[in-house]
């Protein structure tokens, strides 16, 4: 589906006095899907057809992603998003959901879990699908960019982005048979520039220091649920591939856990039939 397409289909509501962009469609049980950085919901397209068949589907561009508001001077962080989330399912009147969750996402539903664990959260998690992500920080490999734009000279590289260099960087982390096509770089970049969302890029990398900040109390989620787990993983991404999954399974050797060889950081863009085997598999 195109970006045209899918901002056509989908709506606005109101975060801290700033507006997000949701798409809400189909029909049967609720599935929160979380994207991941530097994306945006559109990264959920090849899949969302088949799943809407038997999903009510919900995907926001998170604040500072996407078709969503990126403020200059906002404060980006993880609890931030849980709690826009949050807000988007009581906005729906959504009680009980499944997630699937991708990259940065994984952050923000192990919160939304720990939440949940806690008997803090108004909505019941029924099952977390994670792809590809730092579920464990002490596993995470940033990639060098990610690294610069967490130093203090971030904010100046955010003028040098181009799509050329995001294109560069998203080669090295795709699978060596799945690589993204132009016209997906396109879009890519498209989301990033968006209202400006490329300048905001060394607000929105804290994320990564969030994670070293909150390990416990989200390695200790996944540890600590009742709810089931899955963890679908493209195991060629040298971010967080089969040494997150090896690593995930030694933790969690009760959880459903899919290495996917040859495939890279996005699974759900690069073998969207796999994932939804796999989904399909776990939730049974």
């Amino acid at each position: 589906m195109s970006l045209v397409s899918w901002q056509k289909s989908g709506q606005y509501f109101a975060h801290n006095g700033h507006q997000i962009f949701y798409r809400n469609e189909g029909q049967g049980k609720a599935l929160l899907l979380i994207h991941g950085f530097p994306s945006s919901s559109h990264d959920w397209h090849k899949v969302w057809q088949h799943l809407q068949q038997d999903h009510q589907l919900i995907a926001p561009d998170m604040i500072g992603f996407g078709f969503s508001d990126k403020p200059a001077g906002y404060t980006y962080a993880i609890h931030d998003q849980a709690d826009l989330h949050v807000s988007l399912l009581q906005k729906l009147h959504i009680t009980s959901c499944r997630i699937m969750a991708h990259d940065y996402g994984v952050s923000v539903a192990q919160e939304l879990l720990a939440r949940h664990n806690q008997g803090a959260l108004p909505v019941s998690i029924s099952s977390v699908t994670f792809l590809n992500g730092g579920l464990l920080p002490g596993e995470h490999r940033p990639r060098l960019i990610q690294r610069l734009l967490l130093s203090p000279i971030g904010f100046v590289l955010t003028r040098f982005l181009t799509k050329e260099k995001l294109r560069q960087n998203f080669a090295a982390i795709f699978g060596p048979k799945t690589q993204a096509t132009p016209a997906e770089i396109d879009d890519f970049w498209s989301m990033n520039t968006h209202n400006q969302g490329h300048l905001r890029m060394h607000r929105l990398i804290r994320y990564m220091a969030d994670r070293v900040e909150h390990k416990d109390r989200w390695v200790n989620a996944l540890a600590e649920t009742k709810v089931p787990l899955c963890l679908i993983n493209g195991g060629y991404d040298p971010i967080s591939g089969r040494h997150v999954a090896a690593r995930f399974r030694e933790l969690l050797p009760h959880v459903n856990t899919v290495v996917m060889d040859q495939i890279g950081h996005y699974p759900q863009i690069e073998a969207p039939q796999k994932v939804l085997h796999h989904y399909r598999a776990f939730i049974g």
